[in-house]
């Protein structure tokens, strides 16, 4: 069978509910660059026929920015690192009402709650669940958090304040994880998944590509994620911060990026697909490629510590290729 004939079975047994194996995601995961374009159009059919042609688009708001206790290589955030980025500490629940009903006209469905702390102190998550409440009565759009580790009362808690779905990123392969962070372990995020799932909350994880991984091991990242079948990916490509180890990582090229989201929506046809932090810096068309190639979301108007596109620009670049903002 030649490669363009697999590509097109894979399709097909994904579009009857059958599914592919791990066995054929790795080998779509291997298929020639010059076949890159095949399995992008593939993942884009899937995507529409799953999910139809609506675009879920969110925005964060880092309600604790610096000073984490934990030292990601790649993280501006953490304490271990000297960047030059802005510290704050939480802010009133009158100031994050503000920017989610902006968040809201701008035309965002879903607002992430973002803590950079290694998990919530009992005082901070009272403060958090009170700016949630705050935001439910006021705004009523989508929230989500991501607030790092969990215990099951924190994680019951959120399920009771309607929060929908809970952010905590596996951020890379487990064989590529020691190399990325040694304050915590890839099983602990293993464990605050569970956790957050447990108490009835919806699930989205992902990671970040380019961090100096191999073709393998983001094929390990993506079979990790097809096992954990969260009802969100978020796939984020480094963006290197000066004063962190991966300061001087190299891009990642264009058709790997797309192999990576046409080879997830294959795996997970139901999931959306969010192309993350990085996509104005790496990619010229800010993700509109991507958004044919099997990823459906994406967040607007900037992210944890730099800047992005207005929401304004985003959704015309949506409506330019046919899909609905």
């Amino acid at each position: 069978m030649s490669t363009s004939d697999f590509i097109k079975e894979c399709q097909e047994n994904v579009l009857s509910g059958v599914g592919i194996t791990s066995d054929e995601a790795t080998r779509l995961f291997e298929i020639p660059k010059e076949l890159i374009k095949e399995l992008a159009i593939a993942a884009n059919q899937i995507t529409r026929e799953f999910n139809g042609p609506k675009v879920d688009i969110e925005q964060l708001n880092n309600i604790k920015k610096n000073s984490c206790s934990e030292d990601c290589s790649f993280c501006g955030q953490s304490a271990f690192f000297d960047t030059g980025i802005e510290s704050y500490q939480l802010p009133t629940s009158d100031e994050v009402v503000v920017r989610a009903q902006k968040a809201k006209d701008e035309g965002s469905e879903s607002y992430c709650l973002v803590a950079a702390w290694r998990e919530p102190s009992p005082k901070d998550f009272d403060k958090v669940c009170n700016i949630i409440e705050q935001v439910n009565d006021k705004v009523g759009i989508s929230i989500e958090c991501s607030l790092g580790f969990l215990t099951k009362q924190q994680a019951k808690k959120l399920k009771e304040l309607n929060v929908k779905r809970y952010n905590h990123n596996l951020e890379t392969a487990k064989s590529k994880f020691s190399e990325i962070c040694t304050t915590h372990t890839y099983e602990d995020r293993m464990k605050t998944l569970q956790i957050a799932r447990d108490a009835g909350l919806e699930l989205c994880t992902g990671g970040i590509i380019g961090l100096g991984e191999t073709p393998k091991q983001r094929l390990e990242l993506v079979l990790e994620l097809a096992a954990i079948y969260p009802e969100e990916v978020t796939i984020n490509i480094l963006v290197p911060v000066p004063g962190t180890p991966l300061e001087l990582q190299t891009h990642l090229e264009k058709s790997e990026i797309i192999r990576m989201f046409s080879v997830i929506r294959f795996l997970l046809p139901e999931s959306v697909i969010k192309i993350s932090g990085g996509r104005e810096t790496n990619l010229e068309d800010s993700g509109e490629e991507l958004l044919q190639s099997g990823a459906n979301g994406i967040i607007t108007s900037g992210y944890l510590t730099m800047g992005g596109n207005e929401a304004e620009k985003d959704i015309k670049m949506i409506k330019k290729i046919g899909l609905e903002a």
